[in-house]
């Protein structure tokens, strides 16, 4: 019989774990209410967990001042049976962990040793769970909750396992942010703009550029989008310039005089729609689109009916291969298509488009003329970058804008005779918001939160779309307490082309402008800092027991499934385990500790074997007696050696 198996209490724990949101809390939202207070400001959140860090000069939240804060999370930690825990914290500051009414754990937290509790009775069902932290006066402020109990190791309570009750101020502040939310995804800061500039990454958003616009969209297609862009895509931030009698002669002319800014027409390339349809599947595309050639009618995705319409010919394939050529912060993703690879996907999703409309642009100085002038008058220049043209249009500043006035202009329920303001199809919802940010002091614009950032634009890119929903794709929950920042930065702007699975066929998309924030939110988010403090040199003697351990000779024949730089895995060839010569680089020190620990409390689905028993002893006593940490430890000491690692045993 073999020394490593799967323990049944973890399967068991692990399946109880992944089956809770159907057995507890079904009448309350997932996650905790933190409410942050700092200055003389408060702010209330929806949070994963107990996890936050915040740098020096940074913000718990954009609604407070950057400084010393206190976070207080409320809510419940769900269990199914009546069970015992011991919760563990790491922190810098002062922490009250209180359950059931109780407090579990009390005190100054000095950032290197845990602080634990005694083992606290839960309940079936909802317990009540109450966090005070009170962050240090300077420094680095963070804090990271664990339980653990005799079957399970340390480790954060899942989201599954925890729920809140709504409240009149957590809804109110989620107004607020829709607001600040809105007002980035708006642009509004294009025209009016906020003075001291602002550190919100958003308020750089960029729009389409016009140069070379007219040998990539076509000259109908323009005319209608402009006309009316929602009536084209629903919930698009672009907003309808023209109104009255006058609109759609003015939106043709300012298409005609786009459709004459030139630019090359890339070449179109024959390709194979069959084979483009295969590559759609792969690439997992109907994760934000409703496929071209099905019945699905998703309002939230984008449609592909209009690409014939919208591309001129041999634009789509280009496109495709660099979508963020002609706009830095597009939300579609580049995946290094090649070029046989974009124009077989080319041919798929034209294959299955609506027909376009057989519609050459006018050559009408005239007309032309009038569109440029339109173009420089009406703000279109605002947001989208012309060479050689400036924007005519100004507004009034920010600072200038009383809350009053936020119920005119953009903002009115109909455009007023003769107004020049675009037309937006704001919900009620985000007028609101909009105007509850109007009557704040309007600071969240220049404040930043990664945490924030993470929060707004991962569920505007999808991610939680593939990860944890496909094979092979890490669930997102567990991403940020798993990767350190700079890693996942490369990774996610596409400048780190290994794949860690290069047995999946799908990729991961590259959003070159949204990498780095993204990154610094994965890691902030879930209490860990930004820049991983430098490891020490790799130990040498550690090391080569290290070395040992993962080898097939007395070892835990790590190589069986994992290869080691250029040593291939001995014994899984389709769908290898990830490379170990990436691991030091890629993972958290302490995410790869409560991993090789124990896999399946960390991730259910994982085909990752149990090595260590409940108590945390190694099965290899031959290693340090037996000792789990010194043994996990010294197996990290050999991958800090990354790619010169020796060959294994």
């Amino acid at each position: 019989m073999s020394r490593f198996t799967r323990i049944p209490g973890l399967v068991l724990l692990s399946a109880v774990l992944t089956a809770l949101p159907s057995l507890l809390g079904a009448d309350k939202p997932a996650g905790l209410s933190v409410a942050f207070t700092g200055g003389n400001a408060t702010d209330h959140r929806v949070w994963p967990g107990v996890q936050l860090n915040v740098s020096p000069g940074e913000t718990a939240s954009p609604f407070l001042p950057p400084g010393a804060f206190s976070a207080t999370w409320s809510g419940f930690v769900n269990s199914e049976l009546r069970a015992e825990y011991t919760f563990h914290v790491e922190a810098a500051g002062e922490v009250v962990v209180e359950v059931n009414g109780t407090a579990v754990i009390t005190g100054k937290a000095d950032g290197a040793t845990p602080k634990s509790s005694p083992s606290v009775k839960l309940n079936k069902g909802a317990n009540p769970i109450q966090v005070t932290y009170k962050s240090p006066a300077t420094g680095e402020a963070f804090i990271r909750l664990y339980w653990s109990n005799a079957e399970t190791p340390r480790n954060p309570i899942p989201l599954t396992a925890l729920s809140h009750d709504e409240s009149d101020a957590l809804k109110s502040a989620k107004a607020l942010h829709l607001g600040r939310d809105t007002f980035a995804e708006a642009r509004c800061v294009r025209c009016h703009d906020t003075g001291a500039g602002g550190r919100m990454p958003e308020l750089s958003m960029d729009a389409p550029a016009f140069n070379g616009i007219g040998g990539r969209r076509s000259f109908a297609w323009m005319a209608k989008w402009i006309a009316d862009p929602q009536s084209m895509r629903p919930g698009t931030a672009m907003p309808k310039v023209f109104h009255g009698p006058e609109a759609a002669a003015n939106a043709e002319a300012v298409a005609a005089y786009l459709a004459s800014l030139g630019g090359s027409v890339p070449e179109a390339k024959a390709g194979d729609a069959e084979a483009g349809k295969g590559l759609y599947e792969k690439l997992l595309c109907s994760a934000c689109h409703n496929p071209p050639d099905g019945t699905e009618n998703d309002s939230a995705k984008v449609s592909q009916k209009q690409v014939k319409a919208k591309f001129k010919p041999g634009a789509l394939a280009a496109f495709l291969q660099k979508p963020s050529e002609h706009f830095a912060w597009i939300r579609m993703p580049d995946f290094r298509l090649s070029a046989d690879e974009a124009a077989n996907l080319s041919a798929f999703l034209l294959a299955h488009a609506d027909a376009a409309e057989d519609k050459a642009a006018p050559d009408d100085a005239a007309l032309k003329d009038k569109g440029r002038k339109l173009v420089e008058t009406t703000g279109c220049l605002n947001c989208h970058a012309l060479d050689g043209a400036k924007s005519s249009l100004a507004a009034k500043p920010l600072g200038e804008l009383g809350a009053d006035r936020w119920n005119a202009g953009c903002l009115a329920d109909a455009p007023a005779a003769g107004s020049k303001a675009p037309a937006y199809t704001f919900t009620a919802a985000q007028k609101d918001g909009l105007r509850l940010l109007a009557k704040s002091d309007r600071e969240s614009l220049r404040r930043h939160s990664s945490a924030e950032f993470l929060t707004r634009q991962s569920e505007a890119l999808h991610c939680a779309e593939c990860h944890g929903k496909h094979e092979g794709f890490p669930a997102w929950e567990l991403l940020g307490g798993k990767l350190k920042t700079d890693w996942a930065a490369a990774f996610i702007s596409g400048r780190e082309t290994r794949k860690p699975r290069p047995w999946l066929e799908a990729r991961m998309p590259a959003f070159p402008a949204y990498a780095q924030h993204l990154a610094e939110g994965l890691s902030t988010r879930h209490g860990q800092p930004v820049k991983v403090p430098a490891d020490t040199k790799s130990v040498a003697e550690d090391a080569e027991k290290g070395r040992k351990l993962i080898g097939a000779n007395g070892g835990f024949s790590c190589i069986s499934c994992h290869g080691v730089a250029d040593f291939g895995a001995t014994a899984v060839f389709e769908a290898p385990g990830i490379n170990l010569a990436l691991a030091f680089e890629r993972l958290q020190p302490e995410y790869f500790k409560r991993w090789i620990r124990s896999p399946l409390s960390v991730d259910p689905t994982t085909k990752m074997p149990v090595y260590f028993d409940e108590q945390g002893k190694s099965p290899l006593p031959e290693f340090y007696e037996g000792d789990g940490p010194k043994t996990i430890q010294a197996i990290w000491e050999y991958l800090k050696l990354g790619k010169d690692m020796p060959k294994p045993e």
